[in-house]
């Protein structure tokens, strides 16, 4: 197979200011990103590997306030809910809740009930450049049924959530079936109990950013061990244009086997007047299975205050088998 480009046009739906002034006024707000692109990989050990994957993505959050304390908040998800084994041209697209529930606030304290995303880690959002955060996602906690807290500590903020999988009808899609999870499919976290915590506790010292957290995942149908999980990370900004983030990710019973592995990212971006440059890199140390990584390179421009072109080199090696990916990307806020 020819090596592919991938372009990837991405639009992002942010609050403008007269809606901003409108929202805070009527208690109701909402932000949005619309993301149409390609994802290929272009070069890979695996030929079947060499998949291009032309999507579309849109994701809308709000939250409508109740009461002085209270408000309904939700998020909505359209996109390919498929796993592709070939190449794909804006297919197998599904609409679902991300999240959904109500929030109540007590000064600076915020509880939330229903479905969820209980906050772990920071390099799987966070990490520089179009690819950066690929591996890292790994250990994101999303779509969780539960409660989630957030309140000062000290100089800082703890997070926490108690939690499990949704297997409500929310799981599944409108458009195209993703299919409602089940306890039967197993997996950590997939219990219908609240038996799955996360907490972490993050700290701003000037410049620096810092968190430590951790989480347990109780084993579902079929799993032979709980998940337990620790992270700690740093990010600094320097004041020149230049900043970095590293983070360290420790999971005892990775996935519910027997296995530990540690994830260590680092990532490095410099403005220089409209651009960026960055350089992210993952390492995935696992105990039952070859060593994963990725190495990335990234360059974004801002072309205008509301829209930005983003470019990304990727090499992975993951299973013992590399690939190759790049891709572009345009970003549009308003």
């Amino acid at each position: 197979m020819k090596p592919t480009l991938v372009i990837t046009t991405a639009s992002t739906f942010l609050l403008g200011a007269g809606q901003y002034v409108y929202a805070q006024e009527s208690g109701f707000s909402w932000e949005g990103e619309l993301e149409i692109g390609v994802d290929s990989t272009f070069d890979a050990d695996d030929p079947a590997a060499e998949i291009t994957d032309t999507y579309l993505s849109l994701e809308l959050a709000f939250e409508a306030a109740l009461s002085d304390r209270l408000s309904a908040f939700g998020g909505l998800t359209l996109e390919s809910v498929l796993d592709t084994t070939d190449d794909r041209t804006f297919d197998d697209i599904g609409l679902y809740f991300s999240e959904l529930g109500l929030r109540y606030s007590m000064g600076e304290t915020q509880v939330s009930l229903g479905k969820i995303s209980p906050v772990f880690a920071v390099a799987w959002d966070a990490a520089p450049g179009f690819f950066g955060t690929s591996l890292a996602e790994d250990y994101e906690l999303s779509e969780m049924i539960g409660v989630a807290g957030e309140t000062p500590l000290g100089a800082g903020t703890v997070s926490f959530a108690v939690f499990y999988a949704d297997d409500t009808g929310l799981s599944d899609s409108v458009g195209t079936k993703r299919g409602r999870t089940s306890l039967s499919d197993g997996g950590v976290g997939n219990t219908g109990k609240l038996d799955n915590v996360a907490l972490q506790y993050t700290q701003d010292f000037g410049d620096t950013t810092a968190w430590v957290g951790a989480r347990h995942l109780s084993a579902g149908e079929g799993d032979v061990s709980d998940e337990t999980g620790v992270v700690a990370g740093l990010r600094h900004d320097f004041g020149n244009g230049f900043d970095a983030i590293g983070e360290v990710a420790h999971f005892h019973g990775a996935g519910g086997t027997e296995d530990t592995a540690t994830y260590m990212t680092v990532g490095a971006a410099y403005g220089l007047d409209d651009w960026t440059f960055s350089a992210a890199a993952t390492v995935i140390d696992n105990s039952g299975a070859a060593t994963d990584s990725l190495v990335t390179i990234g360059v974004d421009r801002a072309v205008t205050d509301t829209f930005e072109v983003s470019f990304g080199l990727a090499r992975f090696d993951v299973g013992g088998e590399q690939s190759s990916a790049v891709g572009l990307s345009g970003i549009l806020t308003f």
